[in-house]
C-alpha cells in the first residue's frame, strides 16, 4: 500500500512538472514575442511615407482636351480629359501595328478591375526609354505624346508608335472615386 501511495505521489510529481514546463515555454514565447515586434514594426514604412501612397485628384477643373500633372509618390502622373476626335484616333489604332500592342480599352482598366471612362486616361508621365517626361502633340505624329529626348512617339492612348521605347507608356494605379474625382495609387 505505501508503494501505491508512493505511485500516487510520482504521478502529482509529473503533472506538476508537466504543467511547469509548459508555463514556462508559454511565458518564454510571448517574452519572444515582445521583444521581436518592435523590430518586426520599425520595418513598416512611416506614416508620411503611407500619406504620399496615394493622391486624390478633383477632375472638374480639367476642361475637355486638357491635361494636368500631378505628383504621385514622387513621380509625375498625366491625367489627360480627351475629345471625342482623341479616343476615336486611339479605338482605329487598336488595329494598328503596334509595337506593344493594346487595345485602348484595356489601357483603360481601373486599380478595381472595372472599366474606366473613355475620356479620362492617367499615364505615368516616364517615357519607357530612359525616363524622360514626354510632352502632348508637340512634335508628335499619331496626336498624343512625343519624348523630346529620344524621338519616342506615342499616340493619344499613350501606346508606343515610333521610336527607342520598349513599351506603352505605364497606367497608372486609379480608381473613380466619384463622377469627377480619381485616387491614384
Amino acid at each position: 500500500m505505501a508503494e501505491a501511495a508512493g505511485d500516487a505521489h510520482a504521478g502529482d510529481e509529473s503533472t506538476r512538472r508537466d504543467f511547469i514546463f509548459i508555463a514556462a515555454g508559454s511565458a518564454a514565447a510571448v517574452g519572444a514575442a515582445a521583444t521581436i515586434w518592435p523590430f518586426i514594426n520599425q520595418m513598416n514604412p512611416a506614416a508620411d511615407t503611407r500619406a504620399l501612397s496615394t493622391t486624390e485628384v478633383d477632375l472638374s477643373a480639367v476642361e475637355l482636351g486638357q491635361q494636368i500633372k500631378v505628383m504621385w509618390q514622387g513621380k509625375p502622373v498625366f491625367v489627360r480629359h480627351r475629345t471625342a476626335e482623341e479616343i476615336a484616333a486611339a479605338q482605329r489604332d487598336d488595329f494598328a501595328n503596334l509595337k506593344d500592342p493594346q487595345a485602348d480599352a484595356d489601357r483603360l482598366i481601373q486599380e478595381d478591375g472595372q472599366a474606366g471612362q473613355p475620356e479620362w486616361i492617367v499615364l505615368q508621365a516616364s517615357c519607357t526609354h530612359l525616363g524622360c517626361v514626354p510632352t502632348f502633340a508637340e512634335g508628335s505624329a499619331f496626336g498624343g505624346w512625343f519624348c523630346p529626348c529620344h524621338g519616342s512617339d506615342y499616340d493619344t492612348s499613350g501606346r508606343i508608335r515610333r521610336g527607342p521605347a520598349p513599351r506603352n507608356l505605364d497606367i497608372a494605379p486609379y480608381v473613380f472615386t466619384g463622377p469627377t474625382a480619381i485616387r491614384i495609387g
